[in-house]
């Protein structure tokens, strides 16, 4: 008979990590995002270069995205991140319903969520200040409206964003460390 050896959590291939950004528009989640990438060696993905331009246009033009709207998108996302080998990515995504942040859990990544919060008029300062974005800071109460808060989601953590980007990100990898 032939004895079999335990395997350690040492031993054992992990998962590729994906740490996923989100919150609403103008929260920081691509400065968030690409400064954690750039810390971590991982892969950046931008969630909006996957939109397609009629969606661009609608919510430039102050129409908020319905969830219907927003399948082709996060399809191509999903394909994205599940085409060929898995590796270590941060995703800058909104996340703003449930049932779309668990589409990513279900990758075979181990997931992360970072949920970057900040009261509304802090938010939308920062909108304010930016240039070249296609939401404009009108979307902001309706982003708001529909951000479905984490609550039961053990893969997701808070982080306050009106520290500043050093705090922000010494936070998140943290969390990533714990994964």
């Amino acid at each position: 008979m032939q004895s079999v050896e335990p395997v350690s959590s040492k031993t054992k291939p992990q998962k590729p990590k994906l740490i996923i950004v989100i919150g609403v528009s103008g929260c920081g989640k691509s400065t968030v995002g690409k400064q954690l990438a750039d810390d971590l060696g991982y892969e950046f993905i931008e969630a909006d270069d996957f939109h397609s331009v009629a969606a661009k246009q609608q919510m430039a033009n102050g129409i908020p995205l319905t969830d219907s709207m927003r399948e082709p998108w996060l399809e191509r996302l999903t394909q994205h991140l599940g085409k060929g080998k898995l590796v270590d990515s941060v995703l800058a995504y909104s996340g703003l319903r449930r049932r779309h942040r668990q589409l990513f859990r279900e990758l075979g990544f181990n997931t992360l969520f970072i949920h970057l919060t900040a009261e509304i008029d802090t938010i939308s300062h920062r909108m304010s200040q930016r240039e070249g974005h296609f939401m404009p800071e009108s979307m902001l109460v309706s982003q708001f409206s529909a951000m479905e808060l984490p609550k039961a989601e053990p893969d997701m953590i808070s982080l306050d964003v009106s520290a500043d980007l050093q705090h922000i990100c010494k936070g998140a990898q943290a969390a990533v460390a714990l994964m």
